[in-house]
């Protein structure tokens, strides 16, 4: 092929490549410049799931805020249902987190997107949605009644106050004595002449009593 055969062929190439497309080609493709062009698909997005949860997880609650604060503090966004602070059970102490349930879902979103991270008392506050499929089903059992808490006091009292069989009495008897000598060896050892006076021990309700 001679030169001549050569530059034809080149023009030809440029020929086909600058020209204008047939017809049926390039529909998939937008023009540069206006004019018509295939449409593109909208891509639809998936719907978000409607939201149904009214209780909210409410965590690092500080020290001193407790139901009466938390019910007048939450009650500027919306009417509350029922609201719980976890407790010892033992001391009746806050565990400084707690849950509260709003009437209407609109209010606990806009609690959980507000409230979270809000700077209470030097407490950063930890607000979230809690799922109604994930709230226990005795989370709000005695939350009408208030917390309780158990008189240790009481209990104490009413153990030492029981009635003892023959053994326990043997036992208390037994510990009393066995204190006292202590107590008389401790006061001879220290060089103090003092002569205790002796026990008067109380009798079993049976006969029974150590001399």
């Amino acid at each position: 092929m001679g030169m001549r055969d050569k530059k034809r062929n080149q023009k030809r190439v440029l020929a086909r490549r600058t020209a204008a497309p047939r017809a049926g080609e390039g529909k998939d493709f937008l023009p540069l410049e206006g004019g018509p062009g295939k449409k593109l698909r909208k891509v639809q997005q998936p719907e978000e799931p409607e939201n149904t949860a009214t209780v909210v997880y409410i965590g690092h609650i500080p020290h001193g805020f407790y139901e009466d604060e938390m019910q007048g503090f939450f009650k500027q966004f919306g009417d509350i249902k029922r609201l719980r602070i976890a407790r010892n059970r033992k001391t009746g102490k806050s565990k400084h987190y707690g849950f509260i349930e709003f009437e209407s879902p609109v209010v606990a979103k806009i609690v959980a997107d507000e409230m979270n991270n809000y700077l209470l008392f030097e407490h950063t506050l930890q607000v979230s949605l809690v799922p109604p499929e994930k709230v226990h089903p005795k989370l709000w059992k005695g939350v009408r009644r208030g917390f309780i808490p158990i008189d240790r006091v009481a209990i104490e009292r009413k153990r030492h106050n029981k009635d003892k069989t023959v053994e326990e009495h043997k036992k208390m008897v037994k510990g009393i004595l066995k204190r006292d000598e202590k107590r008389r060896k401790r006061i001879k050892a220290a060089g103090i002449d003092y002569e205790c006076p002796a026990l008067l021990l109380q009798q079993h309700p049976s006969g029974y009593c150590r001399n």
